[in-house]
């Protein structure tokens, strides 16, 4: 409990008005007695007012307050959160309020003051931005209670826990739904490669079409309908794309609000969502973490909804990535030939290891290695050079992108496919790959 402005403000004219009183009798002004009896008169009915308001106040019954949010968060993406006050007092009250928002969640409109009327409700909304992913919980509301008279104010903790979980930034995945998937890989930059030959699976037998070729001719079904039938062949769709995520320190990297990571998540969640609708089927195998995590391969829609609970609280750590130790995690585990994408950010330290761990995984699957490329060196590259430290500055970053790209190099003499892309641009990358693998039948 606190006084407030107007509490303040009255016992300050009062003691003025005393203390000058009190100044004009000892310079021997003449002063009434009356006035000063009135003055001090006043100054212990103020006092007597305010215990009275205190106590009132203290009697004063609780604001009821629920909380109504969305159970689920995208990261970096602005939520709202709506709160419903209700209250039992007689007469109309203004409060304000305040929501005690978890760490790793930035907010917009709080505190707020709204009015109270008796027997209704009241609501007031606020925004809520997600910093990191993970689980969150909510635990109590602040409220500033004025005292009948606005001489006191006291603050009441309300007791209203709710959770929510922040996920990878899946909004645009759910947004595909409405534009139409080859519209929104065009958006994000994803080319489709012409197809050249035939798929590998067959899908029916159709009537001969004008452009068809004549190896597409089934002679045997042409000879009983007595009219050319055509075989119509479409993409394997019982294809395993396993993602090895490296959750160690390098990935910790941040380019814009998002980290190396988040940017990973994300072009994993994509890259799932196009291939379970190309009837493939995903999973996730993690390391450099504080505990692996591993998701089997499973087709469905229902898979990525199984992907986005499983990597939602995934965190980095400051481990430094062990290749050998993931490709036996791997192999235990995953026996049939699957596409296995590694997304991690390499260096030249890590050429015999890696390599010797890709070729252990390449013999049973494909393997893509996703190396990702900080944006600053992309950056210092292209800048202009005028000065002594600048031409420095570039120098170290063309020397470090020489030996970064031998390493890319060393890989592909080892026959192991290389994406070198900016954290940015990994998802696209990843798609476009995935595609023009999967109609050339090159898994």
């Amino acid at each position: 409990m606190k006084p407030t402005r107007l509490l303040l403000s009255w016992l300050g004219v009062l003691l003025g008005l005393n203390i000058l009183l009190g100044a004009a009798v000892a310079l021997q002004f003449n002063v009434p007695r009356t006035l000063h009896s009135i003055a001090w008169g006043l100054l212990l009915a103020l006092l007597l007012l305010t215990l009275l308001d205190a106590v009132r106040l203290r009697r004063r019954p609780a604001v009821q307050v629920q909380r109504q949010m969305p159970g689920s968060l995208a990261l970096g993406r602005w939520g709202e959160v709506r709160l419903t006050l209700t209250h039992s007092c007689a007469q109309p009250l203004t409060v304000q309020v305040f929501d005690h928002v978890p760490d790793g969640l930035s907010m917009q409109n709080l505190p707020q003051t709204l009015e109270l009327r008796p027997g209704e409700s009241s609501e007031v909304g606020y925004r809520l931005r997600p910093l990191r992913r993970g689980h969150f919980s909510f635990s109590r509301c602040e409220i500033q209670l004025p005292s009948p008279f606005g001489m006191w104010s006291a603050r009441r903790f309300v007791e209203v826990e709710d959770a929510t979980r922040v996920y990878p930034d899946f909004a645009r995945l759910y947004g595909a739904q409405l534009l139409g998937v080859d519209n929104w890989l065009s958006q994000l930059g994803v080319r489709q490669h012409q197809r050249r030959g035939l798929g590998l699976e067959f899908h029916q037998l159709r009537e001969f079409r004008e452009g068809d070729s004549l190896r597409q001719i089934d002679w045997k079904a042409t000879a009983r309908q007595r009219t050319p039938i055509a075989r119509q062949y479409q993409d394997d769709r019982d294809q395993q794309i396993v993602f090895m995520l490296d959750c160690g320190r390098r990935m910790r990297s941040q380019d814009g609000e998002l980290s190396h990571f988040d940017h990973a998540l994300n072009a994993c969640l994509l890259l799932s969502y196009v291939a379970l609708r190309q009837g493939d089927a995903v999973g996730l195998c993690t390391f450099a973490g504080d505990a692996p995590r591993y998701l089997a391969p499973v087709k469905g829609s229902s898979q990525l909804n199984l992907l986005l609970n499983a990597v939602y609280d995934l965190d980095t750590t400051r481990r430094t990535a062990d290749y050998q130790a993931a490709a036996s995690q791997l192999l235990a585990r995953q026996k049939r030939r699957a596409l296995v994408i590694v997304i991690t950010n390499l260096r030249d330290e890590d050429d015999d290891a890696l390599i010797t761990a890709a070729k252990r995984i390449g013999r049973q699957h494909r393997v893509l290695v996703a190396s990702l490329r900080e944006e600053v060196l992309d950056q210092l590259r292209q800048a202009p050079v005028q000065t002594l430290p600048e031409a420095l500055i570039y120098s170290g970053t063309v020397d470090y992108l020489n030996t970064r790209n031998e390493l890319h190099d060393r890989l592909s003499a080892h026959g192991l496919a290389v994406l070198d892309t900016p954290p940015t641009e990994l998802g696209a990358a990843l798609v476009t790959r995935y595609l023009g693998w999967k109609k050339a039948g090159a898994f």
